[in-house]
């Protein structure tokens, strides 16, 4: 097998070990969320629940949502990004729809809507209250009264309520420019007896449309003791509840593209816990630390509550600027996050410049193999080096066939003779195995290229190409199957694989021969339900490969590429 195809194979191979493999081994020897313990008199005991109401109670019947918001007094919600309401009966943010981001690339297609009222379809809602130890705050379903009919950026809102012993309990809501809410939980003790005060905040939710795959997780997701966990997953909420004390972080859900997360005072500890509730439904909440409130006192508890998308550059500002711990490891980036983050801010850089997001993966392609160049040149120099060898080592092999050790001392004694290093050619393939992998995850993970066009009927980049020829691109009036709807640009993945390898000199086996011939062709199927964006980098870098084969004399440099391989 020639060095060339040697190469790819070794290529193909080991970057589906990485893809596939790692985080099987790495969700398999290490977990990322173990069940939380704190020690008390001097033993380790798990962590109690955090919240002393159980999770939302699911309503039997599902009804229209328009009908369920009508039912309760609400507050509007009205910001640059953000559209909804907070609903005044318990105390809830139910209703919330991004504006910038819809929900397919139809024109007419509404804007994703994040969080809805419990009894509609798809509830997701996150509420505030405080533990009733000692303190008798107002009720789950009590209505609060709101000092504004609307919340905007600049213009919070306060809901109070008051109880029979002497405490009023106030909730200042306001919010930023774009995703970020503020909670103020404020109690003030009228009565005549010192009371304890716990501020709690929930997240409650089903079960996400997207799925948790190797690569993505979605589901719950916290950040606590300065680590990130992806986890726990949905199967194991419905055995037991995890739980955890932390001071800093946060605790929430997160879909592949939005997230909706608490954010307690990162200065004070707090017990967080995931939990499963009535009718596949799961809760993220956290209980601050209770502190004595004297008589004729008032405390204020703060909380913040991000709901949104998962934007690269804002979620490294409420890092980096805001103070939100690790806010941004929110997006799953895994293992290879130092060079992923780069080429991601590249990435976008070059978007902004020529507005075009298929053709800043281009010019992406274009800038590693540009950085490449010094290396790929050797690797041809070795190619044609070993080309030229393989006669005195196919007489080798037949001299010393009986021997198998003589024979490989023979062999490397020539690679020292002739001075070839067999593994010099692998290298340009080492080096694009982790480029590969991280331009999949930007591709797959980011938001910012989600329905992002490209030409003509690629309408979303981070979608496989709905166009097939199987239907007749559509005039045919079915939907084939997927492992069959192989897509033009795919089709044109492998006709550049094809090219790429007819370049390269022929193996001597026949075997070797058939099996390369029917290679294009299977990677094309392989490669058909990626997005469109992974393809195209393959397609440019297989081009650039055989221009720079071709144009740039690299067979006119190294004929040792040319000759056959002798028989």
């Amino acid at each position: 097998m020639n060095q060339d195809r040697k190469n790819f194979v070794v290529f193909a191979v080991i970057a589906a070990l990485i893809l596939f493999g790692w985080p099987l081994i790495q969700n398999k020897f290490f977990p990322s969320n173990p069940p939380a313990t704190k020690i008390v008199d001097g033993k380790q005991v798990p962590v109690a629940n955090s919240t002393a109401n159980p999770t939302a109670t699911t309503p039997s019947a599902i009804r229209d949502r328009r009908v369920v918001l009508a039912e309760t007094p609400r507050v509007a919600i009205e910001t640059p990004r953000l559209k909804g309401s907070i609903n005044l009966k318990g105390a809830r943010i139910d209703d919330l729809v991004l504006l910038d981001y819809k929900e397919t690339v139809a024109k007419d297609s509404p804007p994703i809507r994040l969080l809805s009222p419990a009894g509609a379809q798809g509830a997701y809602f996150a509420g505030f209250g405080w533990r009733t130890d000692g303190l008798n705050p107002p009720a789950a379903d009590a209505v609060w009264t709101a000092s504004a009919p609307v919340l905007r950026p600049g213009q919070p809102v306060t809901l109070t309520a008051a109880n029979a012993t002497g405490q009023r309990f106030q909730i200042t809501l306001s919010v930023d420019k774009d995703y970020m809410f503020t909670v103020q939980q404020t109690v003030a003790n009228g009565g005549n007896a010192a009371v304890p005060v716990a501020a709690y905040g929930y997240v409650n939710r089903g079960i996400s449309a997207d799925p948790d795959t190797w690569t993505i997780h979605v589901g719950p997701m916290s950040v606590n003791d300065g680590t990130a966990h992806y986890g726990p997953n949905w199967k194991d909420l419905d055995k037991a509840p995890t739980r955890f004390t932390t001071t800093g972080g946060w605790l929430g859900f997160t879909d592949k593209y939005w997230l909706a997360t608490l954010i307690p005072d990162q200065s004070k500890a707090f017990d967080g816990q995931f939990r499963a509730g009535a009718g596949q439904t799961y809760q993220a909440d956290y209980t601050l630390q209770p502190q004595t409130l004297a008589p004729g006192k008032q405390i204020t508890q703060t909380t913040r509550f991000f709901a949104g998308a998962k934007e690269v550059a804002l979620l490294d500002r409420y890092t980096d600027k805001e103070g939100a711990t690790k806010l941004d490891y929110a997006l799953d980036w895994g293992y290879l996050r130092v060079l992923e983050k780069p080429i991601f801010y590249y990435l976008d850089w070059l978007f902004r410049l020529v507005g075009n997001f298929g053709v800043a993966i281009i010019l992406l392609t274009v800038t590693i193999r540009a950085l490449m160049f010094p290396i790929a040149q050797r690797q041809f120099a070795s190619m044609a080096a070993m080309r030229a060898v393989q006669p005195k080592m196919k007489a080798l092999q037949e001299r010393f066939k009986d021997d198998k050790v003589r024979m490989q001392q023979e062999v490397m004694a020539l690679y020292k003779q002739e001075k070839v290093n067999p593994l010099a050619g692998c290298l340009p393939t080492l080096i694009q195995i982790p480029i590969f992998y991280a331009l999949y995850k930007v591709l797959m993970l980011t938001i910012e290229m989600r329905h992002q066009p490209f030409v003509a009927w690629i309408k979303d980049l981070s979608a496989p190409d709905p166009l097939t020829p199987v239907n007749l691109f559509g005039l045919l009036p079915f939907v084939p199957p997927h492992f069959i709807a192989i897509g033009v640009v795919p089709i044109l993945l492998g006709i550049s694989m094809y090219f790429q390898f007819k370049m390269n000199p022929q193996p001597m086996d026949d075997a070797q021969k058939q099996v390369f011939a029917i290679l294009p062709w299977v990677l094309m199927f392989v490669m058909a339900p990626f997005a469109v964006g992974l393809q195209v980098y393959w397609i440019t870098t297989n081009c650039i490969s055989i221009l720079q084969q071709r144009l740039l004399c690299c067979y006119a440099r190294h004929p040792g590429l040319k000759q056959p391989v002798a028989k």
